[in-house]
């Protein structure tokens, strides 16, 4: 199994790579979001690999970091979540995007890639809260993340009132997160909002 690639990006096209090693031109498969921060073609270049072997297939999927291929993985287990659907989540949302959809139960957020209808966001949700890397968020908000900022906690209300306010909730819920850590664990809701909102407009 290849795990990882290290050379020269030979070309790219939509929702593929060429890394020559040694003389030979490996096509990989990337999301849009891993395409866009390569480099131009001729520099030198390194990507994990996700190795998917198949009766009729062999197929090399490219990620920048060892993190973003584990979320990879992790979409995968997913009923309904081929490799393509995998990239398609991944090129829309960053890892910490996802993470923060997925503690904060945010449907929306992943409605918003092609071919995520309202069950499959569900199941994304439900199947992953127990699996996925929620980057300390659930620290932050005194370990409730997997089901999202507790409800009637200055946590949770603070978090509603920024989705009051216009922002989605992942968005919401990752600025209270940081402010939660800044402020400690005696924040008040008001000081919640005003350091998210400021987080926010940064």
């Amino acid at each position: 199994m290849i795990a990882k690639l290290s050379g020269t990006l030979d070309s790219t096209g939509e929702g593929w790579a060429v890394v020559d090693v040694g003389g030979v031109g490996y096509h990989v498969f990337c999301a849009g979001r891993t395409l866009a921060a390569l480099p131009a073609p001729g520099t030198a270049i390194s990507l994990e690999i996700e190795t998917v072997v198949r009766e009729d297939q062999f197929h090399l999927y490219g990620f920048l970091d060892a993190h973003e291929r584990e979320w990879f993985r992790l979409l995968r287990k997913v009923q309904s979540v081929g490799a393509k659907m995998a990239l398609a989540i991944l090129g829309l949302l960053s890892p910490e995007d996802l993470s923060l959809a997925i503690a904060a139960r945010d449907r929306a957020a992943l409605t918003r890639v092609s071919g995520v209808g309202p069950k499959l966001a569900d199941r994304l949700l439900t199947e992953l809260k127990d699996k996925a890397p929620v980057d300390g968020v659930a620290a932050a908000l005194g370990g409730g993340a997997a089901e999202g900022a507790p409800a009637g906690s200055a946590t949770g209300d603070a978090v509603s009132a920024l989705v009051n306010l216009g922002y989605r909730q992942s968005e919401a819920f990752g600025a209270v997160a940081g402010a939660a850590r800044q402020l400690g664990e005696d924040a008040t809701i008001e000081a919640l909002i005003q350091a998210g909102l400021k987080e926010l407009s940064a």
